[in-house]
Formats: structure tokens, C-alpha cells, sequence
């Protein structure tokens, strides 16, 4: 075998090919990305309060072992639990004769009911707290966003995916399917984009929109602690976590106890999991607090 030939297999041994990402999902969630960074900057929700252009380069940057992680372990190793699961006949989907319609259905049900278990752990135990933190401490709010998670977190939830492909019997085609839906609902939803709000009040009453996650993005921690869905607005209806009276103009960015850009530089960031944790107020000691007020419709 020629050295070209062993670097090929090499390759393909470390990075295996998942062809509906891989040629689909990848330029998918590109032009998405693309898209909405355009949108945000010709029709912004709320006004940037730091600079742009650094927060970009930082979050990019940041996301970078994360984007590694998702690419060589958060897919591959819930795919393989998804094949041998299907093949062992375990799980919820595996057991049922379903239609193929209803399956994907059910699919995208189940997987988005568990991401908003899993974003409610990510908050409520202090443990994954610690690295969830570091997505919630951007001080502005954009598609960008979206990408700054510690990689930290991308080894829980390869642990969290494979335990719910293996309970709920999800095929390898229809995670990936789930997957790209999933990531893409996490741009827009991040997004500084400012839709008509006759137009996002009528798109709330399923998904999970700018303002609605905008809130949980909130320095006011009861409404952090609100809005956890990530393609359905449903479950938080369910569990009576919906927040929809806050107003963007009155919605603070970020964490409480971090306020300051130069305490959120790349290094500081990737080792905030393991410094100890801030309690939830502001460098003059205030708790932000905001009174609730009933809301039928998502404020403007």
C-alpha cells in the first residue's frame, strides 16, 4: 500500500464518513449560519452592547475542540450504540411496528422532549453547570452563540445521546436526521434576528424562537431558569417554565456575576469549569430580579 493510501485509511479510520452530515447537514447548517448572520446585522432584536467582531473570533475559536468532539465522538459513538442497538432489538422504537411516518415523528418528539431534560440538568446540576455556564456568560446575544460551548460539555452529552438513542430505539439515519434538525433550531433560536412579531407570536406557538430563548439568556435567573426547549416550545408550556412577558429592550445578557469582557478571555473561558463558581449576582452584590407579569403572547 502506497503512503497516500495509508494516510487515506488512516483517515477514514479516525474520521469515518457520515454521509447525511457529511454532504447534507455540514453545507446545510453553513448556509444557515450564513444566512442568519446576515439577517441578525440587516435586522437586529436587541442592540450590541460589546464589540462584534471580537466575540465572533472568541466564540469561533472557543467552539473549535467542540465542533472536533461533535465530529469525531458526539456522532459516531451514538451512531454505533444506534446500530447495535437496532440490531440487539432494544429500545422503545425497536419494539413497536410503527409506520415509517410515524416513526420519524416520534423520533423528533422523544429526542427534543430528552434535549430539554438535558438543558435542565445542564443548569440544575451543578456539576454540568459548571461547563454550561461558559455559553451562558456571552455578553451579547447572536448566531455565534450558538457555538460557544465548552468541549466539556460535548463529552456529557455523548454519554446523555447514547443513553436516549438506546432507551427510545432511534435509528442511526434518523439521529443524524434529529441531529442536523436540532443544530439548526439552536442557530435560529440563538440568533440577534428581528422577526415581525406578528410573525414570531405565530411561529411560538411551536418552536422556540429569538425573544423566547432570548429570555433565557436573561441575567435574571428565574428567567435563565425558563424557556430550556430547543425545537418545541411545547414542553416548557408543559412544565410551566414558558416565559413570554419580558421585552428584548429589557432583557440583560449573561450571567449576573460576570460583567466584564476582560474577564472572559479564550483562557479564562476554558477554565471557568474548573475554578470556583460565582454565586448568582452582580459585582455589587445585587440579585437582578424582575416581577412576573402573566403573558398570553410573546412580548415584543
Amino acid at each position: 500500500m502506497r503512503s497516500d493510501d495509508k494516510i487515506k485509511a488512516a483517515k477514514r479510520q479516525i474520521m469515518p464518513k457520515i454521509p447525511l452530515m457529511d454532504y447534507v447537514g455540514r453545507p446545510l447548517l453553513t448556509g444557515i449560519f450564513l444566512a442568519l448572520l446576515l439577517l441578525q446585522w440587516r435586522f437586529p432584536l436587541r442592540r450590541q452592547h460589546f464589540k462584534t467582531l471580537h466575540r465572533l473570533v472568541r466564540n469561533f475559536v472557543l467552539s473549535i475542540p467542540g465542533f472536533a468532539i461533535v465530529r469525531l465522538g458526539m456522532l459516531p459513538i451514538p451512531i454505533a450504540v444506534a446500530m447495535w442497538a437496532q440490531q440487539k432489538h432494544i429500545g422503545l422504537l425497536n419494539w413497536l411496528a410503527l409506520p415509517s411516518w410515524v416513526a420519524v415523528i416520534a423520533t423528533f418528539l422523544l429526542m427534543d422532549y430528552a434535549y430539554w431534560w438535558w438543558h435542565w440538568a445542564n443548569h440544575m446540576i451543578p456539576l454540568f453547570w459548571r461547563f454550561h455556564n461558559v455559553h451562558h456568560t456571552d455578553l451579547d446575544l447572536d448566531v455565534s452563540t450558538a457555538a460557544r460551548f465548552h468541549f466539556g460539555e460535548m463529552f456529557f452529552s455523548i454519554g446523555f445521546l447514547s443513553l436516549a438513542v438506546t432507551a427510545f430505539g432511534i435509528s442511526p439515519v434518523m439521529l443524524v436526521a434529529f441531529f442536523i434538525a436540532l443544530e439548526a433550531a439552536t442557530l435560529f433560536h440563538h440568533s440577534n434576528w428581528r422577526l415581525p412579531i406578528k410573525v414570531e407570536r405565530i411561529l411560538n406557538l411551536i418552536i422556540v424562537t429569538p425573544r423566547m430563548h432570548g429570555i433565557h439568556h436573561s441575567i435574571v435567573q428565574r428567567e435563565t431558569n425558563s424557556n430550556w426547549g430547543t425545537i418545541f416550545c411545547w414542553w416548557d408550556k408543559l412544565h410551566r417554565t414558558l416565559r413570554r412577558d419580558v421585552p428584548q429592550d429589557a432583557v440583560t445578557i449573561g450571567v449576573a456575576a460576570y460583567r466584564e469582557e476582560h474577564e472572559l478571555t479564550l483562557g479564562k473561558l476554558l477554565a471557568m469549569p474548573f475554578r470556583g463558581q460565582r454565586e448568582w449576582r452582580m459585582p455589587n452584590g445585587e440579585i437582578p430580579e424582575r416581577i412576573v407579569l402573566p403573558a398570553d403572547k410573546l412580548a415584543e
